[in-house]
């Protein structure tokens, strides 16, 4: 099984443009939630308002969650390696630093 994994190049295309929107919405959603706060907050009872963020943020974070994961998860991919080719690290994946030394 573990050979069969090797003939194949695990790359993951994801840039921060492609979950932009997705942010941009979650801050929306933030800021509405606030304002709704602040707007409950002059009624008589300001639990109701802590209980609106707290019920809005609640409710839209699996929303947030599967946005992001399904969007990460369509932009992996795994290219299959032809046999003969050489495969070299891609540009700016490989970390610079120096594996950690034993010293006695």
């Amino acid at each position: 099984m573990m050979n069969n994994i090797q003939k194949y190049r695990f790359v993951c295309t994801l840039t921060f443009g492609d979950i932009y929107g997705q942010i941009i919405v979650w801050l929306i959603t933030i800021t509405v939630s606030l304002a709704s706060a602040l707007a409950l907050m002059g009624a008589r009872r300001p639990i109701y308002a802590l209980a609106t963020v707290g019920l809005i943020i609640l409710l839209s974070l699996p929303f947030l969650l599967f946005a992001f994961v399904t969007t990460l998860l369509n932009h992996i991919e795994l290219a299959p390696i032809e046999a003969g080719t050489k495969t070299e690290p891609i540009p700016g994946n490989v970390s610079q630093q120096k594996p950690a030394e034993v010293t006695s």
